[in-house]
């Protein structure tokens, strides 16, 4: 018998994003409502989607590269061992100001889902 506790591995693979990253799901499950996890992996150069997180605060934790978060307009530079706390619906993006690629933590709490992503830049709030 299986217990609401428990998530078994489902083989959870590297996916592209319409942000312009790549998204690996570590744990985004029912059974873990309070919070998920996953590693975005952002290619040098590139800047991601302006967006934010309806009702959902995100924590970035760099664990490779470098590059610059922006939040609400405020701009900071990050490097491995750096975190960056989101809050809910805040404008968010970061971009890979390094020669690799830009690996991150991303910690949402409560968990993430696609109803809460709001993409700024097709409503006219990128700048």
């Amino acid at each position: 018998m299986q217990s609401d506790w428990f998530v078994p591995d489902a083989g959870r693979k590297e996916f592209w994003t319409e942000e312009r990253c790549f998204i690996t799901e570590l744990l985004n499950a029912p059974a873990s409502p309070d919070a998920s996890l996953a590693v975005a992996r952002v290619e040098p150069g590139v800047t991601t989607q302006l967006h934010k997180l309806a009702g959902t605060s995100e924590r970035y934790i760099i664990r490779k590269g470098q590059g610059i978060v922006e939040i609400d307009g405020a701009r900071q530079p990050l490097t491995v061992g750096d975190q960056a706390v989101v809050p809910a619906d805040a404008a968010q993006r970061i971009t890979n100001t390094g020669d690799g690629d830009l690996e991150f933590y991303c910690l949402c709490t409560p968990r993430f889902r696609p109803d809460i992503y709001v993409n700024l830049e097709e409503s006219g709030g990128a700048g």
